[in-house]
């Protein structure tokens, strides 16, 4: 499904998706969901935004002050356009109800089918743990845990995500099966368009990598970013992202704030060289998060805003995972 369908009728849907709290949202996040989550907000879609607390434990030893991380997401959410008025934000550790879900779910799945899964060999991959905990193999039933506990019938995802969400769907089925309900509908995916912007190294922009630009960066941590990327030696500027993924990533960047056609970009700069590609990208950036930046500084001073934005998603998030946790205790014979 495409954002344009669910525009002819916003009301139909409800929306979960998330983040997990392990630093600063950058650029790629902000074009590559974030951008999309205010417009699904503006339309009238109804919107929880999950800060995957407990899922940062998926691939490491202890959580990395969660606190402050959760705050700084929401600060991230709010500077971008998010309204909490309308959008529910909440972190997992606060829904005791919805993390209760997990047990019933993953009942309903092998642990082949589980070893099996996208989600969990690329998990597995990428851990910093010298051992894989069983968690990590719990990784995609709390994903459905997220989805289901608020009978989200949309998820966004990227078509390399599609797997993922076949989990959700294959428990949300099985449950109505085994226990002769339509408790929870069979999520659909919501297909991103947007393009994966590299990181300042030609690679995926990535928190870890140390290649991103964050949101709530300077404009001088921006201009040395930029300043640092790599391109190549060819001084001709391009758009062809197989060959020239440093020069191309940069003329993406500067394409999305402009919002241009990357390779009528690239031709502009031509035979300007690199410098004035960098120059370019710098000067567009900074313009662009400019008003973000803003609003950003305004709300980072005051913390405890951030800390009722929690507070009051909490008491949405767990009044509606207690009425789902009731029913699927009802539909199993428990009570």
């Amino acid at each position: 499904m495409q954002i344009e369908t669910v525009q002819q009728h916003p009301d139909r849907y409800r929306v979960l998706t998330g983040d997990r709290p392990t630093g600063p949202l950058h650029l790629g996040h902000y074009f590559g969901t974030l951008h999309n989550r205010v417009r699904l907000q503006r339309m009238g879609v109804e919107l929880l935004l999950v800060v995957a607390d407990y899922q940062t434990l998926t691939d490491r030893d202890r959580a990395d002050r969660p606190a402050e991380h959760a705050e700084n997401l929401v600060l991230d959410y709010l500077a971008a356009g998010i309204d909490p008025e309308r959008t529910t934000i909440f972190k997992h550790s606060s829904v005791p109800a919805l993390n209760q879900l997990l047990l019933p779910f993953l009942s309903l799945v092998s642990v082949a089918e589980l070893g099996r899964n996208p989600t969990v060999k690329d998990e597995i991959a990428h851990s910093s743990q010298a051992t894989v905990s069983g968690l990590m193999f719990t990784y995609p039933v709390h994903q459905a845990a997220d989805i289901l506990f608020c009978k989200a019938n949309l998820v966004p995802v990227g078509r390399d995500q599609l797997p993922h969400l076949e989990t959700t769907r294959t428990i949300a089925r099985r449950f109505n099966d085994r226990y002769a309900t339509s408790l929870f509908p069979e999520p659909q995916p919501l297909l991103s368009d947007a393009p994966l912007l590299p990181g300042t190294d030609g690679g995926k922009m990535s928190k870890s990598r140390g290649n991103a630009i964050a949101l709530g960066a300077t404009e001088d941590e921006t201009a040395r970013l930029i300043k640092g990327a790599t391109t190549d030696t060819d001084r001709h500027i391009t758009y062809d992202p197989e060959r020239r993924p440093g020069v191309s990533g940069l003329v993406q960047l500067a394409a999305l704030c402009e919002d241009r056609d990357p390779a009528e970009l690239a031709a502009e700069i031509g035979d300007g060289g690199a410098g004035a590609l960098k120059r370019r990208v710098t000067e567009t950036v900074n313009e662009y998060l400019r008003p973000l930046r803003a609003r950003r500084t305004e709300l980072a001073a005051d913390r405890a805003l951030l800390r009722a934005v929690l507070a009051g998603g909490a008491e949405r998030a767990n009044a509606i995972a207690e009425a789902t946790l009731g029913e699927v205790r009802s539909a199993m014979g428990m009570g």
